[in-house]
């Protein structure tokens, strides 16, 4: 039994090793190029005298290797993913120095590339965005995350990419339009182009991207009206416009986003069409954000479909009239509602006293009045996170208003529990003034005891 275990180990060790010997080794060239990439990224450590062998077998985390087989059979080794700038002890890529720099011709030797990594790599020297399209139909992923010195524009860098999946650019200084290609990139599942300079119309046709589950342009100086075309992108979960300055109609197409879960057009210029009706009929949100556009109208009767949602904003939109009850009766799964900076006015509806997932409340500056339905509990859950500033006549009961919560609750008044009665109300039962007076004294002291 022992000799048979030692034979089996060795064997096994006989395998490993065999394959160990045949594995192809990776291109010279292609090794050449890895290392002046690294170079490019950190010239301060001496990559090749830590790495000097292979680098398919040994190298730095966040260059990495795979096999392939040749049309004759044979097979071959090489680079598919080069990730740089160090994330955490978990993803310790090379980490970058502040004189980084990449260009085209450094990468133009990737042809079988799936991923390329840049985090918080460009911060001093400007470096210009590399032309993608030498990496070819294998590239699946792109990500430029927190690199304020990439400059440069997308046009014209972007094609033969149709495998590509993933898409990033983030907290950059690339500018220029959103490239026209986009459209013919039907691989893409996930656009993020958030915190750039990019500006103009968004003119592309997104209908060809079926596969699209995400979609950011937030903070950026995209400006004109949002895509009809969006609307086709059925398998979209998130969009993200806010911070932008797109103006017109939210566009009616949206309703047909059936799964979409998140969607935020908050900080633009869309006006005077009121609170999209077609928001009832996406039973997926979870999110909705329209603040700071200048909706106005009242806030409609859509609720009841959309019990799923967590948050929602309508800040600054120009609302007018009551706040519905049917908010508070459906709305059973928000965490946050805001509906400061408007004038709406009225009562604060008694069911949303009993929204108990609610951890965030802002009805700052309206014209709201009357006793807020909120319990004692209910109160201290909120604390600072119940903003009613603004809001001269709304009031606290007894129970509120010396029950010491931290939040603006100390700011308002006590409800007064004395029937007031106007002078054009009162009732002339009869007699002379003398008389009048009387019963209206008598009337007085009656309310005063049932109060």
């Amino acid at each position: 039994m022992a000799l048979s275990s030692y034979l089996f180990s060795a064997l096994t060790l006989f395998l490993i090793f065999n394959h160990v010997i045949s594995q192809p080794v990776l291109d010279s060239a292609e090794q050449e190029s890895v290392y002046r990439v690294l170079e490019s990224i950190n010239s301060e450590i001496p990559w090749r005298n830590l790495f000097p062998d292979d680098l398919c077998l040994s190298a730095p985390h966040g260059v990495v290797c795979d096999l392939f087989e040749e049309s004759n059979g044979s097979e071959s080794i090489h680079v598919t993913e080069l990730s740089f700038g160090y994330v955490s002890d978990y993803s310790p890529n090379p980490p970058c120095a502040p004189n980084s720099t990449i260009s085209t011709s450094l990468l133009s030797s990737f042809k079988h590339l799936r991923k390329l990594f840049f985090y918080k790599c460009f911060f001093s020297k400007q470096v210009s965005v590399p032309d993608l399209s030498v990496l070819g139909s294998s590239l699946e992923e792109v990500l430029f995350i927190e690199n304020p010195s990439l400059v440069g524009s997308l046009e014209g860098k972007m094609g033969n990419l149709t495998s590509l999946r993933r898409l990033v650019f983030t907290g950059t200084n690339v500018s220029g339009e959103i490239p026209d290609g986009f459209g013919d990139l039907t691989s893409l599942e996930q656009i993020t182009l958030s915190r750039n300079k990019f500006t103009g119309e968004v003119s592309g046709n997104f209908s060809k991207l079926k596969k699209l589950k995400l979609l950011d342009l937030s903070q950026n100086g995209l400006e004109g009206n949002v895509p009809d075309s969006i609307g086709g992108l059925a398998e979209l979960l998130k969009i993200d416009l806010s911070w932008n300055k797109f103006s017109g109609k939210i566009p009616d197409g949206l309703k047909n986003l059936k799964n979409l879960e998140f969607l935020d057009l908050s900080f633009n210029s869309f006006g005077n069409f009121g609170i999209p009706l077609f928001l009832g009929e996406m039973p997926s949100l979870k999110e909705v954000h329209l603040s700071g556009n200048k909706l106005g109208g009242v806030i409609p009767e859509i609720w009841e479909n959309l019990g799923g949602i967590m948050g929602i904003g309508l800040s600054d939109t120009g609302l007018v009239g009551n706040i519905p009850a049917s908010m508070g009766v459906f709305l059973r799964n928000a965490c946050y509602i805001g509906l400061d900076n408007n004038g709406l006015e009225g009562t604060v509806p008694e069911e949303f006293g009993s929204l108990e997932s609610l951890n965030e409340i802002n009805l700052m500056n309206n014209k709201l009045r009357g006793k807020l339905p909120f319990s004692v509990e209910f109160a201290a859950k909120m604390g600072e996170k119940m903003k009613l500033e603004g809001n001269p006549d709304l009031c606290v009961n007894e129970g509120l208003r010396y029950a010491k919560i931290s939040g603006s609750l100390g700011q308002l008044k006590l409800c007064n529990n004395i029937t007031h009665i106007s002078s054009s109300k009162v009732l002339v039962l009869g007699g002379n003034s003398v008389q009048q007076a009387s019963h209206l004294l008598m009337l007085l002291g009656f309310l005063f005891l049932l109060a």
